[in-house]
Parts: C-alpha cells; structure tokens; sequence
C-alpha cells in the first residue's frame, strides 16, 4: 500500500529539485519534519539553560577532565540503556512513542527547571538533565526509523540530508535564542529556570504535531503486540537485532565506518574546546571563549548545511560507499592540511570543512540502515547508532584528557586524527568494494 501522493508538476523541474520536491510533497513528511523541528528547536532551549546554569559551559571548564566528566555523566547512562529501548521503538506504535516522549520531556523540563532556581547541584540534578536527554534521544532514534513510512525510498537520501540538517540549525537556533534572551533578562538561576521552562512549548508544539498521524501510519508493520515487554524478551529482541545487522552487511559496514570517524571527530571538537578556552588569542572579528565557540559552531553548521544540498546529488551518481570513502579520505586531508597551523583563520576554514564531511557521511549512513534494515527491526538499529556515537563522543573526550595538554595544543594528535581517517577510508573502500564495482 502507497502512502506517497503523486505530484505532476514535479516532472516538469530539473531533476535536483525534483527530489526535494517529491520529498516535501508528501503530507507526512511535511508534519514528520514539523515534529523534528519543534522537538530539536526545544533541546536547543533547554541545553543552553544547562550550560548557563551548570554543564558544558567552556568559560568554566579549563580542564580536558572536566570535560570528559560531563560526557560520561549525561552519555554513559543511556548508552547502556539505549539498545534496550529501541526494541521499544520496534514494538510499540511510533505516532504515540513521539506524542508520548515529548509530553515526558516537557513535564521532566519543569522540574529540572524548579532544581535549577533551587540550586540544586550533584547527582539529583545530573539524574534530572539526563531523563531529558535520554527522552531526546528516543525521539530521534523513533523519527528515523519513521522517516522511511512517509518518504518514498529514491527520495530517502533527500529527505535525510533536509531533516538532519534542518534539525541541527533548530537546535542552534533554540539555542542562540535562549542566549539572546538570557542577555536580556540576565544570568541568574531564576533567569536560567525560565529559559528551561520556555523549552516545553516547542516539546509541546512537537507532540501536537505528532498526535496528528494516524496510529498506524509510521509503523512498525507486522509486529506482535500481545507480549508482554519483560526484560527477557526485550533482552531477546536485542540479539535479534544484532543478528538482522550482521545479515545487512552495508548498515554493519557503514555503522563500524561512522563510529570510528565518530572518535576522531570527537577528538577534534574537545581540543578545539580546549583550544578556544586556554590557547587561541582574539584576531580581528574571530574571538575566543564562549563567543568564539559560538563562531566554531556556526561554521560547522554551514559546512554541514552544503553537505546536504551536495549529497544526495552526488549519491545519486556515484553511490553511497564511493561518497562515504572520499568524504572520510577528505577529512585526513583537511585534518593533516589546516589542524596544524593553530590559528583561528585556519581553524574555521577546517572547521566548515570538516563539519561537511561529517555531516555527509552521517546522511549516507542514515540512509544505508533505513534501506538496509527491515522496518521491524529499525527502531534498535537507530538506538545501537546513537549508541556508537555517544560511545565515541566519551571514549574521545576521556583520550583527550589522558593525551592532550589543557591548552589543546598537540600537534602529534593532529597528525594521527588524520591517518586514522585515512585508514578509516581505505577499510571502509575495502570492505565495500565489490559493492562499488558493482
């Protein structure tokens, strides 16, 4: 049964807007992109109140140890769960998983929020943040593995290359918002508490956005509903599907492939931190500390955003694996080429660079398991994804504190980052040839 509606006037335009507009085209794609904006617009929201207020504020932290602390507090814990929870996502109805998890996130918000006008500090106010985050993380790993019941397979890459990049600016933008309104209002905990409670309108806006699908209509497709969610059989669903990814040998690839460029990237952006906080000096219009980071930032957005408008086109002429080997070939490159200067000039233009990069080869890989992986087993695929990706984030930040000064500057670690994404490149074009030639 189709859920694609047919738009004549789309074949009359050149084909690299064709795809975008056969994407966007479909009335569940346009209400599922909807929901991801409002969701990842409120993260924006309520992670900048956290890093006012406590975590991740890199005026604060001068130390690689502090850093690795936090991630290993607000990643870990989920990471051990997440698995588990995406065979949830493979069982339960995804239209209620989305209105549901973001109803949640709204009402944990407000407290987090009450903790942080309290002056709560410690363990309760970690273990508050990363329900929210967990519940984050849920809702992402449920859109993706939704995304492929509303788009048509040949507009996949599209629509993923639109939505990731789409979300990350929403998260910037609700981000940059929250700080826009935190200079004017001022930086006390009850400001900081407001700015965490405006987060629940988008989460909310989110879930009204969701409610709207019908109950069925994002899947999961033939799936017992009538077991019961013990721990064994969620235990059991998990083996089975880490038995259907080792079947689906271009998702197993393509997953090994993105967390190994996942811990270099990883690597980079926590000495950048280090960098911006305790060695680069202001130049000119570049700046240092917080508002140099927000530039840092701001310039892998872009990047990313030209990796999306390129990618699909690309793919569609090459492959998926041809463009995956040359993007993670290009970020050794661009490591080895600008990382070891250390001047802020050279930092950037690496910077959009490598956010490129990156975020090409997350759009191929996102949609190498959507077209690989069956649809009942997608939900714990995505979870062991966003697994792998907060893994590597810790694993990197903790190698960072045990091998790189506090100041960041280690131009050794430079020029090993880039091997390791030259030899990622070369294992990845090796295991994925035959596929190539083919």
């Amino acid at each position: 049964m189709s859920r694609f509606k047919s738009v004549s006037s789309v074949a009359q335009v050149p084909a690299r807007h064709r795809h975008v507009r056969l994407a966007i085209a479909s009335p569940g794609f346009q209400r599922l992109f909807g929901v991801r904006l409002g969701a990842q617009f409120g993260d924006g929201v309520f992670q900048a109140s956290l890093a006012g207020a406590v975590l991740f504020n890199p005026e604060q932290q001068a130390h690689a140890g502090d850093i690795a602390a936090g991630f290993a507090v607000l990643l870990l814990p989920y990471s051990l769960i997440g698995p588990f929870t995406g065979v949830l996502i493979d069982r339960w109805w995804r239209t209620r998983t989305l209105v549901l998890a973001n109803v949640l996130r709204a009402v944990a918000v407000v407290g987090v929020a009450a903790e942080i006008s309290a002056g709560v500090h410690g363990q309760p106010f970690y273990a508050s943040a990363l329900v929210v985050l967990s519940l984050s993380r849920f809702l992402l790993s449920a859109l993706s593995a939704a995304l492929p019941h509303v788009v048509a397979p040949d507009e996949l890459v599209t629509a993923n290359a639109l939505t990731t990049t789409a979300g990350a600016l929403a998260t910037t933008a609700g981000g940059a918002a929250a700080i826009g309104v935190r200079a004017l209002v001022g930086d006390s905990a009850h400001d900081y508490a407001a700015i965490a409670v405006a987060a629940t309108v988008p989460y909310l806006l989110s879930a009204l956005i969701a409610a709207g699908f019908g109950r069925t209509v994002l899947g999961p497709d033939d799936v017992e509903r009538d077991r019961r969610e013990t721990v064994a059989e969620i235990a059991r669903g998990l083996v089975a599907g880490a038995r259907h990814l080792r079947d689906r040998r271009p998702a197993l690839y393509a997953l090994s492939a993105i967390t190994a460029h996942r811990l270099c990237y990883g690597l980079w952006a926590v000495s950048s931190v280090l960098l911006y906080r305790n060695y680069f000096h202001a130049d000119g219009p570049l700046r240092v500390g917080l508002s140099g980071l927000a530039q840092f930032v701001v310039v892998i957005a872009v990047g990313g955003g030209l990796a999306a408008l390129v990618t699909p086109a690309v793919t569609r002429r090459i492959g998926f694996p041809r463009w995956g080997v040359l993007l993670l070939a290009s970020a050794g490159v661009v490591e080895l080429g600008f990382g070891l200067f250390y001047r802020l000039p050279t930092q950037l233009v690496g910077a959009a660079l490598l956010g490129f990069t990156a975020q090409g080869f997350k759009v191929c890989v996102d949609t190498l398991v959507q077209r690989s992986v069956d649809d009942e087993f997608r939900g714990r695929i995505f979870t062991l994804y966003d697994t792998l990706f907060n893994l590597a984030l810790v694993v990197a930040s903790v190698i960072t504190a045990v091998a790189i000064p506090d100041n960041g500057y280690a131009p050794a670690s430079v020029v090993v980052l880039g091997v390791a994404y030259l030899a990622t490149a070369a294992a990845y074009l090796r295991v994925t040839a035959p596929r190539t030639s083919a």
